[in-house]
């Protein structure tokens, strides 16, 4: 039966180059709830594409508004960790032009480390090292050091990212691990995280956390719904 969204619909702002997130929320979402996307212009995860993209936020944000949704999710994980404070003025952008609650990928991402208490994780993404080093900055200003960090150094191409395979990120994930490190990091709402999550779990022995992972179990929470799917980790399993 068709999902209209008769318990909530999340809108989600999603970088146009994106090709991963929206099957793989869709298939973490719970029956009733819906998702509902408008894209926003993104050619790279550089400085200036990023901000290009930014700029863009309040048009979306009001086209989903018109769609009556009941959250909206800014969902890029380099833009909304770009800088320690971004995340926030995003949000607010979104929340003054459509009078909506807004969240966002990094808002998800960091409530996701807090229940599990992970003070250090590991980070591994495709991303070019300029990315990386900006997540690992904006982490740390949330009280989460990076112990270890590495990237694939894809600038922002969805198709190249969409073409990395899962058990390529769990072996990337698992050689990256530090004894020392509370949770995996698997960071980028582009790729194909979400089939990793489990096997990269059982491996490691600690919570992995993926961006789209992430978002669904946080605008869930937002939303009041308890419903969470199984087969996508510890997170899920967190409440």
């Amino acid at each position: 039966m068709p999902n209209y969204g008769d318990r909530a619909r999340i809108g989600m702002l999603l970088p146009s180059v994106n090709r991963a997130a929206e099957p793989q929320i869709t298939e973490m979402l719970p029956d009733g709830v819906s998702l509902h996307t408008t894209r926003l212009r993104l050619q790279s995860s550089n400085e200036e594409h990023i901000n290009e993209m930014v700029a863009d936020v309040e048009r979306g944000a009001v086209m989903l508004a018109d769609a009556d949704v009941d959250l909206i999710v800014f969902h890029c994980t380099a833009a909304s960790m770009f800088a320690p404070g971004f995340d926030d003025g995003i949000i607010d952008r979104i929340e003054t032009a459509t009078g909506k609650p807004a969240t966002s990928t990094s808002k998800g991402c960091v409530e996701a480390f807090g229940i599990f208490g992970a003070k250090k994780i590991t980070l591994t993404t495709p991303y070019i090292q300029a990315t990386n080093d900006r997540e690992v900055a904006f982490l740390d200003s949330h009280g989460v050091e990076v112990l270890s960090e590495t990237g694939l150094g894809i600038t922002g191409d969805g198709g190249a990212m969409l073409a990395v395979e899962p058990d390529e990120w769990r072996r990337r994930v698992t050689a990256q691990d530090e004894p020392a490190s509370e949770a995996a990091f698997l960071s980028c709402t582009a790729i194909r995280a979400v089939e990793a999550i489990e096997p990269i779990e059982a491996e490691i022995g600690k919570p992995v956390v993926t961006s789209n992972q992430a978002m669904v179990w946080h605008a869930l929470r937002k939303l009041g719904i308890e419903d969470r799917p199984a087969g996508y980790g510890r997170l899920m399993a967190a409440g």
